[in-house]
């Protein structure tokens, strides 16, 4: 009998990190790395200078965090606008313009679509994002997920600009294991396409509320 192969939560994780790491990388033509260790947290929260989050639901539910610091953010930004040929006089200076949000969402939606289109390459199973939120802040606020995870599980990875700037993913999810009973085709992916595609559905939601609208409505959600 074949020896079976499972995928835990851990390897999940690690399929997380390497789309931040590719989307990133590829969007800013920089090197983007993160740290070999994970740490095991109790809970999951938004910290400064601006923290990104991503629910998604499915065969599994989770909650992603992207929390960046004013430098990390600015070195995303800076290199995102000049390699798309923005001229550097016209790009924005601090962390907390419009623009830099903007960004910071669509590269979070894209991160996350790859994220859900390798899962269901590998995994078989499906999974679904919502809309990435943004939040400039100066002090740490809990996230939790209104359902109930099944024993839940936090992990935090650091992750490091080709500047040496850090920024930091979090990730809860529901304890899990995936057991390969037998072998199957996969799927080609086209990573483009889903790149592309993610980009499309910003393009769309651009006529949501500004991020400053969006910011005022999240802070009130949070009882801030």
């Amino acid at each position: 009998m074949a020896k079976t192969k499972t995928l835990s939560t851990d390897d999940i994780l690690v399929m997380l990190c390497n789309s931040v790491r590719k989307v990133l990388s590829a969007a800013t033509q920089t090197q983007i790395s993160y740290s070999p260790m994970v740490q095991r947290i109790t809970r999951t929260c938004l910290r400064p200078d601006i923290g990104c989050f991503v629910l998604f639901d499915g065969g599994f539910s989770g909650l992603v965090i992207i929390n960046f610091s004013a430098q990390s953010a600015m070195e995303l930004y800076r290199a995102y606008m000049l390699s798309m040929g923005m001229p550097e006089s016209e790009l924005a200076s601090q962390h907390t313009s419009e623009e830099v949000g903007n960004m910071l969402g669509e590269l979070m939606n894209q991160i996350v679509g790859d994220f859900t289109g390798n899962v269901g390459h590998e995994l078989q199973v499906s999974i679904n994002q919502n809309q990435p939120k943004m939040l400039t802040i100066n002090k740490e606020v809990m996230v939790s997920i209104d359902t109930n995870l099944d024993r839940a599980q936090a992990r935090r990875v650091a992750f490091s600009t080709s500047r040496r700037n850090v920024f930091y993913m979090e990730l809860a999810m529901d304890k899990t294991e995936f057991i390969k009973l037998h072998d199957f085709e996969l799927e080609e992916v086209d990573p483009d396409r889903i790149v592309e595609e993610q980009s499309r559905q910003t393009a769309v939601s651009a006529t949501i509320p500004t991020p400053a609208l969006n910011e005022l409505a999240l802070l009130e959600e949070l009882g801030l």
